[in-house]
């Protein structure tokens, strides 16, 4: 286990912090529900926001949604001061009949064809889950075949934008990519994903994992608000 490897396992990726919420809707609602993850745009002048993406998993009808801040203050500052004011106003409460929600720190960023994380949310239209819970000891060679195999064999195949690792327990960890679109991410699996699978030596290191793929709703998307230039004055004022 590289010296590298046990830093990202146990202090994060520059205090990043991540969000994963799962929702059982049922058909009916879907609408009602979509409509209240629209209101939450309000919260992109929250500070420390790096921003909000989700959808519907077609293989099972949940929805997934994924939020990003810049470090655990950020969120618990936006928790303890703003969200249930902004639950209550998005009307999402009868939408759904179960929910599930975990947080933690980013343990690593994947580079890809966007500039930056925050050029890979506006632009993704696919998001890419692996739900994985690491077998207890495993830790640090699992973080070390994610940074040494899986990020570069994704940023090579083309059109996966970004990606973040997000520890959400002791052993579970959350990997998400975002893709150009659903031919680039089929280029993958087809071209690219059996190598990578070969050289990972999954069995090794999870007890379990989870996929999800997602196409991205455009009206769930969260980015925030760009500051005005220097000594600018906003629009309106």
């Amino acid at each position: 286990m590289s010296e590298q490897a046990l830093e990202q396992v146990g202090e994060g990726l520059g205090g990043m912090w991540g969000k994963w919420i799962e929702c059982g809707v049922p058909a009916g609602a879907r609408e009602l529900f979509s409509a209240g993850q629209g209101a939450w745009a309000v919260i992109r002048d929250q500070p420390g926001l790096v921003g909000q993406v989700g959808g519907w998993d077609a293989a099972t009808g949940r929805a997934h949604v994924l939020g990003l801040w810049r470090d655990e203050e950020a969120y618990g500052r936006f928790m303890e001061d703003r969200h249930d004011e902004v639950f209550a106003g998005s009307g999402q409460e009868g939408g759904y009949t179960a929910i599930e929600t975990a947080a933690g720190a980013a343990v690593l960023e994947m580079a890809g064809d966007a500039a930056d994380l925050a050029q890979a949310l506006d632009g993704a239209t696919l998001l890419r889950v692996a739900d994985c819970l690491v077998v207890p000891g495993r830790e640090g060679r699992f973080m070390a075949v994610q940074r040494e195999v899986w990020a570069p064999g994704m940023a090579a195949a083309g059109g996966m934008l970004a990606g973040v690792v997000t520890r959400l327990g002791e052993q579970r960890y959350l990997v998400t990519t975002l893709w150009s679109g659903p031919e680039a991410h089929e280029r993958y699996t087809t071209a690219h994903l059996p190598a990578l699978l070969a050289r990972a030596g999954l069995e090794e290191d999870l007890r379990s994992t989870t996929g999800h793929l997602i196409p991205l709703e455009p009206r769930w998307r969260v980015l925030p608000v760009a500051a005005p230039a220097c000594g600018g004055v906003p629009p309106g004022e």
